[in-house]
């Protein structure tokens, strides 16, 4: 009989960030996007990294009105949240839902089952809600409407 053995681990490592926006920490990445072992920590690394890169880029004119001001995100004025930055906390959560939508596309359960295959589906993470869940991060960070309909 033969067993599965993850090879990834769940011990904590910072990415550390371009210098204005903040660090993150992969291990609270893992938890937020119930991601166990079976994704490695070098793949959570380059999802997260992917994740930092399209955040960091959506955001540079952001960026741009407020790094000769202030010297980091974390020092831009705003309201605290359970003693965090409300930005830090956005952007944190954008860069972890981009990164949890990078690799729940790649990731499927293990099981070859279809029974493994209907729970997979059903207990992961959506792939838009994630991508969604980004994107308001996004818009609530530059202070912008979540939604933009219009009449055709």
């Amino acid at each position: 009989m033969s067993a599965f053995v993850a090879s990834g681990t769940t011990e904590t490592f910072q990415l550390s960030n371009d210098g204005w926006f903040p660090d993150l920490d992969a291990h609270v990445a893992r938890e937020q996007l119930r991601i166990h072992g079976d994704v490695t920590d070098k793949r959570l690394e380059a999802a997260l990294v992917n994740g930092m890169l399209t955040v960091n880029n959506l955001l540079r004119d952001f960026k741009a009105l407020h790094i000769l001001l202030y010297p980091s995100l974390e020092d831009v004025p705003s309201t605290d949240i359970n003693g965090q930055s409300r930005f830090v906390y956005l952007y944190q959560r954008a860069v972890i839902c981009t990164a949890g939508a990078e690799l729940v596309e790649r990731y499927r359960d293990y099981s070859a089952s279809a029974e493994g295959d209907k729970n997979a589906e059903s207990s992961a993470p959506n792939i838009d809600d994630l991508r969604r869940d980004a994107r308001w991060a996004i818009s609530d960070l530059l202070g912008k409407r979540r939604t933009r309909v219009e009449l055709i």
